[in-house]
């Protein structure tokens, strides 16, 4: 099994100081409409794929992923959602036999999801996620 002949990506995710100003430009030069708002992060409708902004200090907290690569790498995360939080702990675990260094074991966060995180060879953030029952949290 290939992740990435199994799964798409499904979500492209900027990582932001400030997602309040990321919302004024995303909705109101470029036309987005809001699909989700919790603290810290906005998703965004638009044509094809999920745009989300995401304030790096909140993703520090409860990931652990630094903040301090907010100026130079990690200025986008790269998103795959996978049908359900066991799926999250099946990919962990085969990417992790293929020797992948994740920033920790597969977490339940707040905001109602399961994820992993795991950097590529150039620094860029990847986000393995499954929406927990109930679905996300935030919905518009």
């Amino acid at each position: 099994m290939a992740f990435a002949q199994d799964h798409a990506i499904t979500d492209i995710c900027i990582l932001v100081k400030d997602v309040e100003r990321s919302i004024d430009f995303y909705v109101e030069k470029l036309g987005f409409k809001i699909n989700r708002r919790a603290e810290g992060f906005a998703e965004f409708h638009g044509a094809g794929l999920t745009l989300a902004c995401w304030e790096i200090d909140h993703l520090s907290k409860h990931t652990g992923v630094s903040n301090g690569k907010a100026a130079g790498h990690h200025k986008a995360c790269i998103a795959v959602r996978v049908p359900s939080p066991s799926a999250v702990d099946d990919a962990y675990g085969e990417l992790k036999q293929k020797g992948v260094c994740f920033y920790g074991e597969p977490t339940d966060y707040v905001w109602n999801a399961r994820g992993a995180y795991f950097s590529g060879p150039d620094d860029e953030l990847w986000e393995i996620y499954a929406w927990k029952e109930g679905g996300s949290a935030g919905d518009f």
